[in-house]
């Protein structure tokens, strides 16, 4: 990892991979109706692809939002006060060769809810970047990835 004059380090390709590896809940940017849209994915590493389910009539399952994509995780560090996010800009592709297919449903990825989720789709990077810096001292998060500071004073905001 190499720091960037902002303080901000730059996360090497195998690192990002590796964090990719390790989490299994993401979001994916498309553009759809002459607007972007993101969707929340849970999502596995397929070799050196991200895979995941979907309906087959479902917004994002539609063959022109797949040409350009943006897949984002993220994360905090608590115990060092870092936070990280990682990249992938590329493209969508529907898992549609029998071999694929068999391929794919051997892998561990359920879907959450009750619902048709047979739809494959395959996301092939072009790009991977990612990077992580430093949370100011005393900041307060909201705990929603479930680092919550104990705050001794309210009004100071300082962390305990």
């Amino acid at each position: 990892m190499e720091p960037s004059a902002n303080g901000t380090e730059i996360l090497s390709e195998a690192v990002c991979w590796e964090r990719l590896r390790k989490t299994s809940v993401g979001r994916l940017g498309v553009h759809h109706d002459d607007q972007p849209a993101i969707y929340p994915i849970n999502y596995l590493v397929d070799g050196t692809s991200i895979v995941f389910r979907t309906r087959p009539n479902s917004k994002i399952a539609q063959a022109p939002l797949l040409e350009r994509v943006a897949f984002e995780i993220d994360g905090f560090e608590p115990t060092q006060g870092n936070a990280w996010s990682v990249l992938i800009k590329g493209f969508g592709r529907f898992v549609d060769s029998v071999p694929e297919i068999r391929h794919a449903d051997a892998l561990p990825l359920f879907p959450w809810v009750d619902a048709d989720r047979s739809a494959w789709i395959r996301i092939i990077p072009v790009e991977i970047t990612g990077r992580r810096f430093h949370i100011v001292n005393g900041t307060v998060t909201d705990g929603s990835l479930g680092w919550t500071a104990q705050v001794d004073n309210m009004n100071t905001g300082s962390a305990v």
